[in-house]
């Protein structure tokens, strides 16, 4: 006879949802994405495109990274505070203000 094991597959019909859930998390973290440096060359062409698009009041597409993976955003730009280093916008398809670290950009092409 031969023993066929499905690994936690098995066992998750006998856990309790929220356990599946923080296993899911677990999961997600060991798949965590790195967001590297960025060198001198790409901050300068970076931080060039978010005053032409605060002067212009263009519409940019950002490249984020939330800390596990990257995502894309695109944003009406309405402050850059490079003091706290923070972009203040609105995200146009949630149509809701938000706040952007510039630490947390990766690459930003104007829409």
């Amino acid at each position: 006879m031969e023993n066929r094991d499905r690994g936690t597959i098995k066992w998750t019909s006998l856990m309790l949802p929220e356990h599946v859930e923080m296993i899911k998390k677990v999961w997600k973290e060991d798949e965590r994405v790195e967001k590297g440096l960025l060198d001198e060359q790409k901050a300068a062409e970076i931080d060039f495109i978010l005053q032409r698009a605060l002067h212009d009041g263009l519409t940019v597409e950002l490249k984020v990274h939330d800390g596990f993976d990257f995502e894309n955003r695109c944003l009406k730009i309405e402050n850059v505070d490079k003091r706290t280093r923070k972009i203040k916008g609105l995200d146009v398809q949630e149509k809701e203000k938000v706040s952007i670290s510039l630490d947390d950009i990766a690459d930003i092409v104007i829409v």
